[in-house]
């Protein structure tokens, strides 16, 4: 498959019979249905305050059927918390209104070689468990007559960290954004994170990491992918 092609979730055999996958078994082995974030159609029909209150009620919900007394003082202001936290903050890249504005610059002084941006930090949730994913992102492109602020990078990384995401679409996302926005296939991304539910859950594992690259346009390039993992390592 070719790095700026869609990927696919199904897994096909042999004889073309798709495989099937139970719900907990589609968690475990980290599958996605597509490049795309799945959003409802209505998905913004709600304000923030409508969806904050709605979060709030279900979670103080979750929170008594686990047997907790939100009568406490530590626990009974957590639901409200927790609402805000998944619309202002963790969960705010969903709605595209959070957009990072981005200004181009004309590249006048005729910079053609790679700018690379490495050391990414980033915060997101497991779209299967809803726990975290953290870790590092490393950006390159090849200016096409424009480049762009390099705050602006770390925002558009940020953003879509900030969904429940699977690390697979996170780095496809990331590279169609950029390449739409700068004007140029000649980008390059690397991700490199730890996932909470491998090391907190399941297998438990807590010293593994995941790594995702995308390749695009010339750094598809063995020596210009070279250069890239050159810089970043």
């Amino acid at each position: 498959m070719k790095p700026n092609e869609t990927l696919l979730n199904t897994l096909l055999v042999d004889n073309n019979n798709k495989i099937m996958f139970t719900d907990e078994e589609i968690g475990d082995e980290h599958i996605m249905t597509s490049v795309d974030t799945p959003m409802r159609e209505d998905a913004f029909e709600m304000s923030d305050d409508e969806k904050m209150a709605q979060i709030e009620y279900h979670f103080r919900q979750i929170m008594e059927t686990l047997g907790l007394d939100l009568r406490d003082d530590s626990l009974k202001g957590t639901p409200k918390r927790v609402a805000k936290m998944y619309v202002k903050e963790i969960f705010s890249g969903l709605d595209p209104k959070n957009m990072p504005s981005v200004a181009l610059f004309d590249n006048k002084y005729q910079y053609n070689e790679m700018l690379v941006e490495k050391n990414i930090s980033f915060y997101s949730n497991c779209e299967h468990h809803f726990v975290p994913i953290f870790g590092k992102a490393h950006l390159a492109y090849i200016a096409n007559g424009q480049v762009i602020g390099l705050s602006k990078l770390n925002r558009i990384v940020q953003h879509f960290a900030k969904r429940p995401q699977v690390q697979e679409r996170l780095t496809m996302q990331i590279a169609k954004e950029l390449q739409k926005i700068l004007g140029t296939e000649d980008i390059a991304i690397m991700i490199d994170a730890k996932h909470l539910c491998v090391a907190s859950r399941g297998v438990k594992d807590d010293t593994s990491s995941t790594i995702t690259s995308y390749y695009g346009g010339k750094f598809q390039d063995d020596a210009t992918k070279a250069e890239f993992l050159k810089y970043i390592s």
